[in-house]
């Protein structure tokens, strides 16, 4: 037999790889990086939370320790303190614009033991602008302001 009659075939080269489906580590990574930038969000908004209850706590205690200020800047102190964790833990639009009695009946209704409208909450919102020595009232609002800050959990959105 001649080389020109040899039963040869032209050399076959393969189709090229196509795009889809993708191989298996691509759906690993395609389920994965969602998946770990929602755990990211949700750990840092549980320490950033935890941070501000902490923070809270550890300023209250101060509050209540020192014995430089006068009633009325620890009332002021304590009304803004108060303010500030619920406009961080609730939403804004429905606590930042609550006064006097609007304001004690949130903090009532966001705590189990609700004391703000019927012991010493009032301190908070008439107690301020008072002339008169109130002084024998603080302790039981900086405890009534210590368990409202322990029965804070979740923030409510």
């Amino acid at each position: 037999m001649q080389a020109t009659q040899l039963p040869l075939r032209d050399i076959q080269i393969p189709e090229a790889i196509s795009w889809w489906p993708p191989a298996i580590g691509w759906w690993v990574l395609a389920v994965l990086i969602p998946l770990c930038l929602y755990l990211i969000v949700k750990l840092y908004k549980r320490v950033t939370r935890k941070t501000a209850l902490k923070s809270a706590k550890k300023q209250l205690k101060f509050l209540r320790n020192n014995e430089q200020l006068t009633k009325q800047e620890k009332l002021i102190a304590l009304s803004s303190l108060m303010r500030r964790i619920a406009v961080s833990l609730y939403p804004r639009t429905e606590v930042a614009s609550l006064t006097g009695d609007d304001w004690l009946n949130f903090l009532d209704q966001s705590t189990p033991n609700r004391g703000f409208t019927s012991d010493t909450g009032w301190l908070l919102t008439e107690g301020l602008y008072s002339k008169q020595d109130d002084s024998y009232y603080i302790a039981p609002l900086f405890n009534l302001c210590a368990d409202w800050l322990n029965s804070q959990k979740e923030p409510k959105t």
